[in-house]
């Protein structure tokens, strides 16, 4: 797949902020950027949710790299394993997000996390009262507001990022653990 809109020229301020704080700048943001509005919209949703901290950021990130590895976007996967390292998160875990089924290193909570990230994204969503009622035990509810609503963004993120065409830009390369790949028999989300 290749990008289906040119890049959009930043303004010097923007191109160096994104290259000190990630090495590069983003090709979403570039890709966004021939509408300023929608991609500054983006960016400070996206700063917002870094600040949420009833949820345990593993879960999210965790859980961000569920949706991703399930629409297919090559960018959030990459990115996403790249923040996680960044982070200092379970490298071993995160490495296995794309693989979680077939994985033995999750614990049962991040397992019903990566579920829930994956019933969301289903299309229509597939979100049993069960897995819900198991979350909100565990989590509590402004957590599992938290997880639920960063899922959403995730979906947001990878569906948007999909439909451009936009693709891995190798941040994950700097990661000494490889990241694992989607079994073939998995598929992408579901469409009606």
């Amino acid at each position: 797949m290749a990008l289906r809109f040119p890049k959009a020229e930043l303004t010097t301020g923007l191109s160096e902020s994104m290259i000190k704080q990630l090495g590069a700048v983003p090709e979403p943001v570039e890709v966004m950027w021939h509408n300023p509005k929608v991609a500054e919209a983006s960016l400070e949703f996206g700063g917002r949710t870094s600040e949420w901290d009833a949820a345990d950021q593993s879960l999210k990130s965790f859980a961000h790299m569920a949706v991703a590895a399930q629409i297919g976007c090559g960018w959030c996967l990459d990115i996403g394993y790249f923040q996680a390292r960044n982070h200092h998160l379970d490298m071993a875990k995160a490495s296995q997000v794309p693989r979680w089924r077939e994985s033995e290193v999750f614990m049962p909570l991040e397992r019903d996390v990566l579920e829930y990230a994956e019933a969301m994204t289903n299309t229509p969503p597939t979100v049993t009262d069960e897995l819900s009622a198991r979350l909100l035990d565990r989590l509590g509810p402004a957590a599992m507001i938290e997880l639920t609503v960063y899922i959403a963004f995730a979906n947001f993120a990878t569906r948007s990022n999909t439909a451009l065409g936009i693709e891995s830009q190798g941040f994950s390369a700097a990661c000494e653990i490889p990241l694992a790949a989607r079994p073939e028999n998995s598929g992408v989300a579901s469409t009606a």
